[in-house]
């Protein structure tokens, strides 16, 4: 459809751009001249910008499926969802239950608006955009669609007549909110104010014909209401049509061709999901036309067939002329022309003609019953058909903004309708306009006003020149004595279509030139007199302040906490056994790269987002804001946290789960191939890797550094902002962004000026660290090269992405020959083994009172890289969920960095063990902060001196500034880059960083004080997305707050095992005390996420807030040491310095 679309615009395109060839403004021949002016308009077609068209119509159609396929579920048992039609027409249609009415009325509101709510403004943006390219300039969509009725003061005369029909509305409204007041009772019914929405039949409160035997004048009278008749009698959908047919050749009309027989789609498919919405259809080959329609046996829809073929009528009429003339005389036009007609058909003479009434009583109290039936069916409709286009003008126009799309949407029903929502709405996340289908399929709706006004105007005129004499509302123009003229003219009017203006048209029918409210008041003379009757003393028009009383505003949710905590249980059972399943099959995808395990992986997904959507939706059912117990309140808050699992669109969350793999694919995949032999491919682990620690060669570490990137960042760029567009567009039913919805795990209003306070405290220690090193480099490759003031060519600092330098530390040794703290040499000096690694790790766990690791742990982990497949080489630990697999991924190499790796993923592991007795909901880190820190809380004890010495890694153990350096260089490093990524990350959903901008460069110069060796090209070039987090969608911030966490950790636990002394000695598996601070670890481990992390943190510290006091702390004897060797250095950057052309590639 999509494709089709873009086809047709493309070619109106090119046809108006031809016709500017010709001169057609001065051309004689007036139809020459109005042909031309319709062709050379093309509205959106104009759109010069290709993608945007497409998006535009790509919009178009998404919009169209949510509205489609939307179903409301019931609240007690989600899995039966009920289709607007028949499901929720008929509910809307007969239920007389206020509650019931009010789920039916809110559930299609929740399904279809809320998705709808953040696609429209760009719609609107992209329809005003392409509308303003026109040959005419349009100043909006809206101005646009006005243009059609080529009348200057179109929007003065609507407003004209609506005023000479609001006396008629006023009185049938206050008449049924009379009657609805007496089968409601006056607590939900207010006698001045304005009728709850959910109680006029329909779920537009369009049409209120469905509530008939509420309100029926004088019951016991012939019912007009024919469908009991119908469905008594078997009547069939295909005798429905074939009684409108019948009709149309009663009068002269054309009759319907057989292939609107064949080709037509009358019912609903039970196979597929279709738009139900009844629609006629023309296919522009002169025979081809359709209805599409899934209709049922009622009186309604019977009504609903005769207007419906009254478009075909019309097609059928001027199928002659010019496409461009293929068309109403105005849009109003075609809308009047079934109705006209309907006006005959629904009188209870004619119905009696067709069998389906067996007597038709001829006296007051009949006509008023039927004049009631259609004024509950064309009256109540006047004020909706006039509003909704003002309501859309309004957002063309900006005159209405996003922020208030429903808030004014309801203020305008309410002015206008007298209806109000039966609950209040939630103005950030309801979008009740697209719950219509004309505002998703962007089909004009004024048009429908017009066509109420003029099909009055056609049918006393029509009825005149048939004969029919007495009052308008008894006129079968088809039993009138000149029927055959008054068809005839009938037929002259629809053969013009849109050849001439809509005056013309409408002067051959009716004489006049102009629109006139006063057919309908003649048409409801004896109900008006009737009305004002029965109105004595009730209020005319509305109160609008009024709205239902808070106790009628939900269902009641459940409170039984016992019955909570059952299905707490029940739910946690279901848990493990879904989340298993998923989390198998993230691991085989991860252990090997193929297509088919990719698949898997997204089923797996998939699968998991449905649980998750269905617990939510399950859990909502219970009042659970107000339990008492506060863990039970916990777990309910945290189960009906979705995430993107909350994306109700299935086709949107399979693409984000495609382009999550697919990004995770290229980032696992990606290698650098030589200049000088493209078919020796370097792979990040363990080449590119062993490249930048160890080359000391300034243009073979550019070569690995760039070579990286352009092999990953460039293939993510283009996919990187459609994976924004998708998580943001699923956490927004809850979170403003995904940045909003990650910062919402650490519980705190204030977190990034908290992050941001915390990195201040910090940066004199960074700076003074980076001003040193950037000496040593100097001195190592050059002033040429190293700036004095400037920022440090990231790719000479020993790490891909600048994060950790501990591989330049025999660059920037504070004393060569001291004891060496990178005891890599000595690892394989020994013949250490990986598998020694990983039990090197255990016993340390085990020796601080930990849980050791499980026998499965060792048979089913990954701890190098196979040969035979590609793997996601980052390093990982994984809970399966299920109480006792967990596993570790890794590419282990044999060195101290990977050592300390292992103790940070084994702390992970620790984690998952200890907290495993709880429900699913608190397998979790207290935040997700703490779960990142526990693992380098243990490393910063292994990596002392004293304990390198005791596994056997360090010979002699010398009291120097280098094993500072070391870690200094590591953790303030990832400190200033975790607040890089982050920023830059919180900032691309948030806004300020764009598709144009989605390089992170200039964040890395700001907080690392690095600089990238060759010049980027923005257009190109993607360097946050060659850091597995990005891709891979894991939040960083996590990192910055575990570097905080564990020294303050680390500081408490220190002071618990008895440790004295310098704080960056301790060992706390070393201590006197190691098993009162192994057991105080192993408290906080085990509360999950149980508790807000204030309450877990003060377990360990006693505090309840974060500090970079103990970090500092540790680093005191550095920060003194650097300070002193910094004397003469700049402390900082020029942030505008970088690497000299000569020296790129």
């Amino acid at each position: 459809q999509v494709e089709a679309s873009l086809a047709e615009a493309a070619f109106d395109k090119e046809v108006a751009q031809n016709a500017s060839r010709f001169d057609w403004q001065n051309f004689n021949n007036a139809t020459l001249k109005r042909l031309f002016d319709k062709i050379s308009g093309l509205g959106t077609a104009a759109q010069t910008d290709q993608a945007k068209l497409e998006e535009l119509n790509n919009l178009l159609s998404e919009m169209d499926n949510i509205y489609s396929t939307g179903e409301a579920c019931e609240y007690d048992d989600p899995s039966n969802c009920l289709a607007l039609n028949p499901d929720l027409y008929d509910c809307l249609a007969s239920s007389r239950d206020y509650d019931r009415l009010r789920f039916c009325w809110e559930g299609w509101r929740d399904a279809v608006g809320r998705q709808l709510k953040d696609k429209y403004p760009r719609f609107v943006e992209l329809s005003n955009d392409a509308v303003s390219q026109d040959a005419q300039n349009w100043e909006d969509t809206g101005a646009y669609w006005r243009s059609w009725y080529e009348t200057d003061d179109f929007q003065e005369q609507l407003e004209n007549l609506y005023n000479q029909l609001q006396p008629l509305y006023n009185n049938l409204h206050a008449y049924v909110r009379k009657k609805l007041r007496e089968q409601y009772g006056e607590d939900k019914i207010s006698a001045t104010g304005p009728i709850p929405a959910h109680l006029l039949g329909n779920m537009w409160s369009q049409s209120w014909i469905n509530i008939y035997d509420l309100v029926e004048p004088y019951p016991g009278k012939t019912s007009l209401d024919v469908t009991p008749k119908m469905l008594a009698d078997g009547w069939t959908v295909d005798r429905m049509f074939r009684t409108s047919d019948n009709f149309f050749t009663d009068m002269g009309q054309v009759g319907m061709p057989q292939n609107f027989w064949e080709n037509s789609m009358f019912v609903k498919p039970p196979d597929k999901d279709v738009v139900c919405h009844a629609s006629a259809w023309d296919f522009y080959n002169a025979h081809d036309v359709r209805v599409k329609m899934c209709t049922n046996i009622n009186m309604d829809d019977l009504v609903t067939i005769h207007h419906e073929m009254g478009h075909i009528e019309y097609y059928l009429q001027y199928k002659h002329q010019p496409v461009p003339f293929r068309r109403g005389g105005n849009p109003g036009f075609h809308e009047a022309v079934g109705d006209l007609l309907a006006l005959s058909v629904s009188t209870p003479t004619h119905l009696q003609g067709i069998g389906l009434l067996d007597t038709v009583d001829d006296d007051d109290q009949s006509d008023i019953n039927f004049l009631m039936s259609m004024a509950l069916d064309k009256v109540s409709f006047l004020p909706f058909g006039y509003l909704m286009d003002q309501w859309r003008w309004g957002v063309f126009n900006g005159s209405i903004t996003p922020a208030t799309y429903n808030q004014e949407w309801w203020k305008l029903r309410t002015h206008y309708q007298g209806i109000v929502p039966p609950i209040p709405r939630n103005n950030a996340k309801d979008f009740d306009p697209g719950c219509k289908f004309h505002i998703p399929g962007n089909t004009p709706y004024i048009r429908y006003f017009v066509s109420f006004i003029v099909q009055f105007q056609f049918h006393k005129a029509l009825c005149d020149t048939s004969g029919h004499t007495g009052p308008l509302h008894k006129c079968d123009i088809s039993a009138g004595p000149n029927k055959a003229a008054a068809g005839e003219k009938l037929a002259q009017m629809l053969q013009m279509g849109s050849s001439q203006m809509w005056p013309d048209a409408m002067e051959v029918i009716t004489g006049q030139r102009t629109m006139s409210a006063q057919p309908i008041l003649d048409y409801f003379q004896p109900l008006i007199t009737w009305l004002e009757q029965q109105n004595q003393g009730e209020r005319l028009g509305w109160d609008e302040s009024w709205t239902p009383t808070s106790q009628n505003v939900a269902p009641q949710g459940i409170t039984d906490e016992q019955q909570a905590w059952d299905f707490i249980w029940d739910y946690n059972a279901k848990a493990e056994k879904v989340y298993y399943d998923s989390v198998v099959a993230a691991w085989n995808y991860n252990t090997d790269l193929t297509q088919e395990n990719s698949q898997k992986q997204i089923e797996a997904s998939l699968a998991e987002a449905r649980f998750h959507k269905e617990v939510a939706q399950n859990a909502s059912r219970f009042d659970w804001q107000n339990f008492n117990n506060a863990t039970l309140k916990r777990l309910f808050d945290k189960i009906s946290g979705l995430g993107t699992a909350a994306q109700q669109d299935q086709a949107k969350l399979e693409e984000l789960n495609n382009i999550l793999s697919e990004m995770d694919n290229i980032y696992s995949t990606g290698k650098a191939c030589e200049y000088d032999d493209p078919s020796n491919c370097l792979s990040l682990n363990p080449d590119l890797y062993s490249c930048m620690a160890s080359s000391r060669d300034y243009d073979r570490l550019r070569f690995c550094w760039e070579g990286w990137r352009d092999a990953v960042g460039r293939k993510l760029k283009d996919k990187y902002p459609r994976f924004v567009e998708l998580t943001n567009d699923a956490v927004t039913q809850n979170w403003a962004d995904t940045g909003a919805y990650w910062r919402s795990w650490y519980d705190i209003p204030d977190f990034q000026e908290q992050l941001e306070n915390l990195y201040n405290q910090l940066q004199p220690l960074y700076n003074n660290l980076h001003a040193y090193v950037r000496k040593k480099l100097r001195e190592q490759y050059g002033q040429d090269k190293i700036s004095a003031s400037g920022p440090i060519p990231a790719h000479v600092l020993g790490n891909m992405w600048s994060q950790s330098w501990i591989n330049i530390y025999d660059l920037v040794e504070p004393y060569p020959g001291k004891t060496n703290i990178d005891v890599t040499p000595k690892m394989k000096a020994d013949g250490w083994t990986v598998d020694r690694m990983f039990r090197t790790s255990d016993d340390f766990f085990k020796d601080m009172g930990q849980i050791e690791m499980p026998q499965n742990f060792w048979d089913n982990s990954m701890f190098v890289k196979p040969a035979d497949r590609d793997v996601v080489c980052h390093a990982s630990a994984w809970d399966f969920y299920n109480a006792h697999d967990v596993r570790i991924k890794m590419c282990t190499n044999i060195n101290m960095m990977d050592l300390i790796t292992i103790h940070h993923e084994m702390g992970h592991i620790e984690y998952f063990l200890q907290y495993k007795h709880h429900p699913v909901p608190f397998r979790g880190g207290a935040n997700p902060g703490f779960h990142e820190a526990v693992g380098d809380l243990l490393a910063l004890s292994v990596s002392t001196p004293k304990h390198l010495q005791s596994i056997g890694l360090l010979d002699t153990v010398e009291d120097d500034n280098g094993k500072l350096y070391g870690r200094g260089s590591y953790f303030l490093m990832l400190l200033s880059y975790a607040t890089e990524e982050s920023a830059w990350r919180l900032g691309t959903p948030t806004g300020p960083i764009n598709t144009h901008n989605l390089n992170c460069n200039n964040m890395q110069t700001r907080y690392q004080g690095i600089v990238p060796p060759i010049p980027r090209n923005h257009a190109k070039d993607f360097d946050p997305g060659c850091k597995f987090h990005i891709p891979a969608n894991a939040p960083y911030i996590r990192y910055f707050v575990s570097f905080i966490l564990q020294f303050q950790f680390h500081k408490a636990l220190c002071n618990i095992s008895g440790h004295t002394g310098p704080l960056h000695k301790c060992d706390i598996s070393a201590g006197p005390n190691k098993a009162a601070a192994g057991e105080k670890l192993a408290q906080m481990l085990q509360m999950g996420s149980s508790q807000v992390w204030p309450d877990a943190m003060e377990v360990i510290t006693g505090q309840r807030t974060m500090s970079a006091q103990p970090l500092v702390d540790y680093f005191q004897p550095l920060i003194t040491w650097l300070e002193q060797q910094n004397q003469g250095e700049i402390l900082g950057w020029d942030e505008s310095w970088t690497p000299p052309c000569e020296y790129r590639s």
